[in-house]
């Protein structure tokens, strides 16, 4: 079994920065990609930021150029800088990792103020 935290949500003005953690835990054998989903009510999960075992990154328009994604292989975790947030940004973030299946974590909110 995998169990995915994150950390790091919280709620901050628009223009300001948060950095989101999600460690895994459990039985892993391999990670093929890790990366962050966003949940907001009424819509659907949205992939916002992908790293695939090779190292590429991948972004959502919505976010590129302003959050940036790292993993850290050595602790099975999962990183996502956040700048220049907006209140468009406020959701649920699931941290996401894919192994042999898919799992994701609880999430954490994310709110974003004018």
């Amino acid at each position: 079994q995998v169990q995915l935290v994150e950390s790091g949500g919280g709620l901050v003005q628009a223009g300001e920065s948060l950095r989101l953690s999600c460690r895994a835990s459990g039985t892993i054998f391999s990670i093929n990609a890790m990366g962050w989903y966003r949940q907001v009510p009424g819509k659907e999960r949205e992939l916002i930021a992908a790293i695939v075992s090779g190292g590429g990154a991948h972004y959502a328009d919505s976010v590129e150029g302003r959050f940036t994604i790292s993993r850290d292989n050595s602790k099975n975790m999962v990183l996502l800088q956040m700048n220049s947030l907006q209140p468009e940004d406020t959701a649920v973030y699931l941290c996401w990792i894919a192994t042999i299946r898919d799992y994701w974590g609880q999430g954490t909110q994310v709110t974003v103020s004018s």
